[in-house]
């Protein structure tokens, strides 16, 4: 009875809400399923099991995939794709049975079926040859998948491009979740997590919260309260929090903790480890060495916490500040519109290197074939495994490149089956700063239209440069050329986030971040030119890595 109750007591509020017929939809949905999900905790057992009937059958999950999703799919861009290079799915399945997935897609890469950043979120028409189509997000859905969470990419064109996740999909991320941080000794640590508020940190809780201890704090770096967000922020927040009460694993509500004052959240771990818990924290690579700063400069002591960082790079100036604290971290690398792709190795050659989740998804690098893409050597393409994955992927590239090893590391993950090893992962296509993401289109709108017709000058006057400080913080510097005389450098900065942060969603999030957390600064000098002479829109600068 008392389920009951509670069930209406939230329709009631959430069609009072204001929210769009859709989104209540997608809440009710998320509402019902999510208290089975967390009743059915994932044990070892499972894990383990579940793991290596993925690992097992990799093959036969991509071939279904390809089928179902892209060759009986008339809306599918991939098809086609495969039609201009001449691939049936007769031809696939031979590819796939000589040489595996990863030459199969090495061969169809060569042979034009490939995906860049901007074409897959329909920022440019797809060119093959003689023949040209636009394609849009939707198009890539994945048909298998139903959608119960909501995330939305950045974009400073729009609202971004909505990540409708399966609960299943998150269940499935959780398995391998679970065994990585297993494997650090992690089964019995109290988690929390510190990042922006949004169906991302709502699915990283769940995912979480699907086994062991449900997390204990939820630290928000934006109120989802604020002024000018989204109401779906607050709604989305409260709805997880009904559920999971309903089903007797309490998930945390929000507390606001800015990126600039995280005391709140060294109290925490300092409480924890006072009555000899683990405190554990997920955030972006960049808070986490703000937490640790601050710590040092107030004389905290964090000897045995320990972090997951994403987002950014974990590089050695930023490991080195986490380390000074006695506190330990491990990166994991993932992605918006696919999730987790790689758990931290436990005995890395590289501050970043993790281990490729191979039984998620298949990569390979461009390689050779990436000058005919406009793609570089080390370019990373991803392909989907999962039937449960939000978008279906074949060999698309999310703007990344890495180092792309497999060796023997001897680390626990390994002896789990991931044995191929990613480092020095870094954006070809993307600013990346305090784990909030824009791509490098979206910055020359700005740069080259938006400042130059409200403060003069031509789109050379302005530049972008993305660098690290000698202590691992991100730092933005926008360079205005002194030629254009006289200006209000704090109007200017306004005015780039007011330009970059339009809207009410995740790129209204990014702008606030970067406000609250002074990221740019305006200098006023000529903007930096390459080698060879080129002014580029993003400049990256990074001597500390």
């Amino acid at each position: 009875m008392r389920s009951f109750v509670q069930f209406w007591g939230v329709v009631f509020s959430v069609l009072h809400s204001g929210l769009p017929l859709n989104d209540i939809v997608i809440g009710a949905r998320f509402f019902l399923l999510l208290p089975r999900l967390l009743l059915q905790r994932i044990s070892m057992e499972e894990a383990r099991a579940s793991l290596r009937r993925r690992l097992g059958q990799r093959e036969a999950d991509f071939l279904t995939l390809s089928r179902v999703a892209i060759c009986e799919n008339p809306v599918s861009p991939y098809r086609q794709l495969l039609q201009l290079s001449g691939c049936e799915y007769g031809d696939l399945e031979r590819l796939v049975s000589e040489g595996g997935i990863e030459a199969a897609l090495h061969r169809l890469l060569r042979e034009g079926v490939y995906l860049t950043v901007d074409e897959f979120k329909g920022r440019k028409p797809v060119v093959r040859g003689s023949s040209t189509f636009s394609v849009n997000p939707e198009r890539f859905r994945n048909p298998l998948s139903e959608f119960h969470v909501s995330v939305s990419t950045s974009g400073s064109r729009g609202e971004g491009t909505p990540v409708l996740i399966d609960l299943a999909f998150i269940r499935d991320c959780a398995v391998d979740t679970f065994l990585a941080l297993h494997a650090r000794g992690g089964a019995g640590w109290v988690k929390a997590h510190w990042q922006v508020p949004g169906g991302g940190a709502i699915a990283r809780l769940i995912e979480f919260g699907s086994f062991g201890l449900p997390p204990a704090r939820w630290f928000s770096q934006v109120n989802p309260a604020a002024e000018g967000l989204h109401p779906r922020y607050r709604w989305s927040a409260r709805i997880m929090r009904w559920a999971s009460l309903m089903a007797r694993v309490p998930l945390p509500p929000p507390e606001h903790v800015p990126v600039d004052d995280p005391f709140p959240i060294l109290q925490w771990m300092q409480t924890s480890l006072k009555s000899k818990a683990v405190p554990h924290l997920f955030a972006f690579a960049s808070s986490a060495v703000r937490l640790c700063q601050a710590a040092l400069e107030l004389g905290i002591d964090l000897e045995g916490a320990q972090f997951t960082v994403v987002g950014e790079p974990l590089t050695e100036a930023r490991l080195t500040v986490i380390r000074r604290t006695g506190a330990e971290a491990a990166p994991r690398y993932a992605i918006i519109e696919c999730s987790s792709v790689g758990q931290g190795c436990l005995a890395p050659e590289a501050p970043d290197e993790v281990h490729l989740l191979h039984d998620l998804h298949a990569l390979i690098q461009a390689g050779s074939a990436g000058e005919e893409c406009g793609l570089p050597r080390s370019g990373l393409l991803l392909s989907s495994l999962r039937s449960t994955a939000p978008f279906i992927l074949l060999n698309v590239s999310m703007g990344d490149q890495a180092i792309l090893t497999r060796r023997a590391c001897g680390c626990p993950l390994e002896r789990l089956g991931w044995e191929t090893h990613l480092h020095t992962i870094r954006s070809h296509e993307k600013l990346t700063a305090g784990g909030m993401t824009f791509l490098d289109s979206d910055v020359i709108r700005v740069l080259e239209e938006i400042l130059p017709a409200r403060f003069g000058g031509a789109p050379t006057d302005y530049q972008l440069v993305e660098e690290q400080a000698e202590d691992g913080s991100p730092r933005l510097r926008l360079l205005v050329h002194p030629k254009l005389g006289p200006m209000n450098e704090a109007l200017v900065i306004q005015a780039f986030l007011s330009a970059i942060s339009i809207g009410s969603g995740a790129e209204k999030l990014m702008g606030m971040l970067w406000r609250d957390a002074k990221f740019v600064k305006l200098e006023r000098r000529a903007p930096q030119t390459t080698a060879s002479g080129k002014i580029l829109h993003l400049y990256l600068s990074r001597p500390s890595e």
